[in-house]
């Protein structure tokens, strides 16, 4: 059996890093990109988060694949390539495996790093499959290099992550994935339009699960950006913007505080917020036409008895 191959194309320097959280700090509207949300406790957490009462998504998606993977499977046909968009520990693409004839496995996250132990017990279990680890962060652009290999690919892209993007940027997001399909298809979830009061529970938890997973975000910019957060400053924030259709979170100042670091300072004011995350909640026919616009076509799609989500197959 042969180890499963890692390739990093590029990971960002501390210095840049340090230089993106700084400068998202310090925009008008404080703001800093998602993808910082699951360092190695952010990841943890939101593990947890997964098992609560209010947290809807993933047992939702498991189910809508757990009851149709067999259509789908007649939706797409045998899979040459399988590239799982953020990928983690590969579960939810394993399980795909044997319906789709998988013959090769792309696992992408932002760190070989987070792939690597993953890929070896998945390799140990499917040792027929072609396996490859690929650290790439696609938030900005998705390209991907050629050991992704030739010939059509299906992508991958479960758990309602395009949420994270604006309508346009999604637009543009999958337009790209369009072409890295090279004639294969597509397969994503995607979180619909559903109760006000449904949607904010699984964002704002009773148990505080969602408010830990938000909060640790200071932690991470006190480690990476070398600032000083204190976070008995700072509460959780969740509300669904219904004019923009999307859940949105935020970390609030309980008071009047100012955030230091080596050559610079932010005052922020009480109630003065940093936006961490937008989460897009779509309607099936709003999104189907998204998929459309970006080139795909041989639309299907599966949904929840509640339609509450949908897995959604495409052909490029």
């Amino acid at each position: 059996m042969t180890s499963p191959s890692l390739l990093q194309v590029a990971e960002d320097t501390p210095v840049a890093i340090r230089a993106e959280l700084l400068a998202g700090l310090m925009a008008p509207t404080a703001t800093i990109a998602p993808k910082y949300l699951y360092d190695a406790l952010g990841a943890r957490l939101f593990s947890a988060i997964t098992e609560l009462p209010e947290y809807y998504p993933t047992r939702t998606e498991a189910a809508i694949f757990a009851e149709q993977l067999g259509s789908m499977a007649d939706a797409l046909g045998p899979v040459a390539t399988l590239v799982d968009l953020g990928a983690g520990n590969c579960e939810k693409a394993a399980r795909l495996f044997s319906a789709l004839q998988v013959q090769r496995y792309v696992a992408v996250d932002i760190s070989v790093r987070y792939l690597s132990e993953s890929l070896k017990h998945l390799q140990q279990q499917y040792p027929a499959i072609e396996m490859l680890g690929l650290g790439l962060d696609f938030s900005h652009s998705l390209q991907l290099p050629a050991e992704a290999g030739a010939g059509p690919r299906t992508l991958f892209y479960p758990g309602s992550s395009i949420g994270n993007f604006t309508p346009q940027a999604a637009l543009t997001f999958l337009r790209q994935a369009h072409a890295e399909c090279r004639g294969g298809s597509l397969l994503i979830g995607v979180d619909l339009v559903k109760p006000v009061a449904i949607l904010e529970a699984a964002y704002d938890d009773p148990l505080g699960g969602t408010a830990a997973f938000n909060r640790n975000l200071l932690l991470l910019l006190n480690r990476l950006a070398g600032t000083d957060f204190d976070l008995a400053d700072w509460r959780h924030v969740a509300f669904f913007n219904g004019s923009e259709s999307r859940i949105e979170m935020h970390l609030e100042a309980l008071r009047d505080t100012t955030v230091h670091w080596a050559g610079g300072e932010r005052r922020f004011a009480a109630s003065e917020r940093l936006h961490s995350e937008n989460s897009y909640k779509w309607r099936r026919d709003d999104f189907a036409a998204l998929l459309e616009a970006a080139g795909f076509s041989a639309l299907r799609h599966w949904c929840d008895a509640h339609g509450w989500f949908a897995v959604f197959a495409a052909h490029a």
